[in-house]
């Protein structure tokens, strides 16, 4: 398809993104349970091409519909989360084309110019999807209800839409700023200058996404760096967008009403994806697994980092940069000489999802490993510190947590018994983490409900089999 006649391009490939051929069965995180069962396995082998980043495919969709002209996406993840907002980019207004393969088209309608729905947004499983495009709409002067699954509709949302407020943006939800929620937009949105409380790149990202439809300079302030794929691509789409280190922390100054330009992103592969094929690796014996394409954008790849302070057998090769993204293969093997740490809190930000499949590997290291300042885990998709928790004590680990911290005891390898069922609480993280488990543990590890790993990693049961994993679908 050629771009319109007002679509210019200006190419940025945010990484090396091949296709995803592999399919997967159908899942759905809001419909019937799937519950489902993994064992333990011989060694995993193989390459594991793992699906698009979800951070930078919602990020694509959003961007480009309020870009002027055609924005070219290849490698989006194509899972229920991503879809979700596609969808609510075509209410909006902008025309996004599925030409297959993860290949999208997005013809936007400009900064400040989204339609007003028709109909009630959903947006599923998604809380990333619904803060930004909360952020999106909040300086448009339209009328917008949001809803979700039981998951979505039971986390906070007055962590964006107070700082929303400031803009001049009205809301209305149930009680503890819960969805179904009506957001209306500010007709005379006004700057803001805001002080981010807790880390959370989807309130800073919710916040400049409605900057840019505000007059004059939005400057948001993180004590505690966040993950910046946000001001990356707005600087990619041509948004005058600083940031700077000071004494206060990193302030991002960004300067309201711009015009937007299309780009042709090439979205790299999803870290979060890739934390599963090479932690399983890492705790089943005689595993050596590659994952190519990696995205190692420093924002993101403290899990990666934990790993090898933890003597992980984890190598980076072919480093590369691509489109400003710092990109690798990983490949991880067996590593029989795990060791517990007290991982940095500082590096909570950079690993925050990433915290369920730790707690996994932590179980096969030996002695204890600790994890302080991640209290943002008790208002995910679940309380993933309980959900974790309460799982790995059902299958014989050790575990004792707090408000803001938790601890593993490690069993060492051949030592964790296994044979529960767990609860996903409909947490795609937590029900790939049990499946992880399942692996390397003596027993049989089930999960009540598998069908949320559909809304991030839809090819999860495949592409593990493909490399040896045992999972099974208990009633099918």
């Amino acid at each position: 398809m050629t771009a319109r006649p007002d679509g210019r391009r200006l190419v940025v490939a945010l990484s090396g993104g091949q296709k995803n051929t592999l399919k997967g069965a159908p899942m759905s995180g809001h419909g019937t349970p799937i519950p489902m069962t993994s064992a333990k396995c011989g060694p995993l082998k193989g390459t594991a091409d793992v699906p698009g980043d979800k951070s930078i495919s919602h990020r694509s969709l959003i961007l480009g519909a309020m870009a002027i002209g055609e924005t070219r996406i290849t490698g989006l993840l194509e899972g229920e989360d991503v879809l979700d907002t596609a969808k609510a980019m075509r209410a909006f207004g902008a025309e996004v084309i599925d030409h297959g393969g993860g290949e999208y088209s997005v013809y936007g309608v400009g900064t400040g110019g989204f339609a007003e729905p028709d109909q009630v947004i959903d947006c599923g499983n998604s809380g990333t999807g619904v803060r930004l495009i909360m952020g999106a709409m909040a300086t448009s002067p339209i009328t917008v209800t949001f809803t979700g699954d039981a998951s979505l509709n039971s986390r906070p949302m007055a962590r964006v839409t107070d700082p929303l407020a400031l803009f001049g943006t009205q809301s209305v939800g149930r009680s503890g700023g819960r969805l179904p929620m009506t957001i209306t937009g500010a007709h005379d949105p006004v700057p803001v200058h805001y002080t981010v409380p807790v880390p959370s790149a989807q309130v800073k990202s919710a916040v400049l996404l409605a900057g840019l439809n505000a007059p004059g300079q939005t400057i948001v302030v993180e004590k505690e760096a966040t993950r910046d794929h946000t001001e990356r691509m707005l600087a990619g789409f041509g948004a005058d967008i600083t940031s700077e280190e000071t004494d206060e922390g990193r302030v991002i100054t960004l300067t309201g009403q711009p015009e937007l330009t299309p780009q042709t992103i090439v979205v790299p592969r999803d870290p979060s994806s890739a934390a599963f094929p090479v932690c399983a690796a890492i705790i089943t014996p005689g595993s050596d697994v590659l994952v190519p394409g990696i995205g190692l954008n420093p924002t993101r790849a403290g899990l990666f980092t934990t790993l090898r302070d933890m003597r992980a057998d984890l190598t980076y090769e072919n480093e590369r940069t691509e489109g400003g993204e710092p990109v690798a293969d990983l490949r991880a093997r067996f590593s029989p000489d795990l060791q517990g740490i007290e991982v940095p809190p500082e590096r909570a930000a950079s690993m925050i999802d990433e915290y369920p499949v730790l707690s996994v590997v932590a179980s096969f290291a030996q002695g204890d490993t600790v994890m302080r300042g991640v209290k943002e885990l008790r208002v995910k998709e679940s309380d993933r510190i309980d959900a974790m928790a309460t799982g790995l004590r059902a299958n014989g680990v050790t575990v004792e947590d707090g408000p803001d911290w938790w601890t593993v005891t490690g069993m060492g390898h051949g030592n964790v018994p296994g044979g529960a069922t767990c609860a996903s609480h409909l947490d795609h993280r937590i029900a790939m983490s049990f499946m992880v488990l399942g692996m390397a543990s003596e027993k049989p590890v089930s999960v009540d409900d598998g069908g949320p790993i559909a809304t991030s990693f839809p090819i999860f049961e495949p592409l593990m089999a493909s490399l040896g994993a045992q999972i099974r679908r208990d009633n099918h």
